[in-house]
């Protein structure tokens, strides 16, 4: 069960940031992509207050199935994860999670942007 739900937050998790950065560009996903990015920055910075900056429940949830399997050296960011097991490299940790937000930012920026944009040619 546990290599089933690791394969599962690992394609999970992969495509709902690949979501988040990308979204916003479709006009039938614009409404949602809003929608989620607001929810990722409630729990970063919300919940973030609690249990660290940038906390998201599906690393939480994903480190303890591999914690299960044996994994006891994760890091904080699953990102730094993704592109550690994409490359081999073993990257910067700070570097990952600055160019991490800067491109939730600019997400979250581009989605309200057009969003109200989109809004606005509705309501003229």
């Amino acid at each position: 069960m546990y290599r089933f739900l690791d394969t599962f937050f690992f394609a999970f998790h992969s495509a709902f940031i690949l979501f988040i950065l990308f979204a916003w560009i479709w006009k039938k996903t614009r409404l949602a992509h809003l929608v989620v990015v607001g929810l990722t920055a409630v729990s970063w910075f919300g919940l973030g207050i609690w249990f660290g900056l940038g906390y998201c429940p599906f690393t939480d949830w994903h480190w303890r199935v591999r914690y299960a399997l044996g994994d006891r050296d994760m890091p904080s960011s699953y990102i730094k994860f993704l592109v550690d097991s994409f490359t081999g490299w073993n990257v910067n940790g700070t570097i990952v999670d600055i160019i991490t937000a800067s491109a939730f930012m600019l997400a979250l920026a581009l989605s309200v942007w057009i969003n109200l944009r989109d809004r606005m040619r509705r309501a003229a």
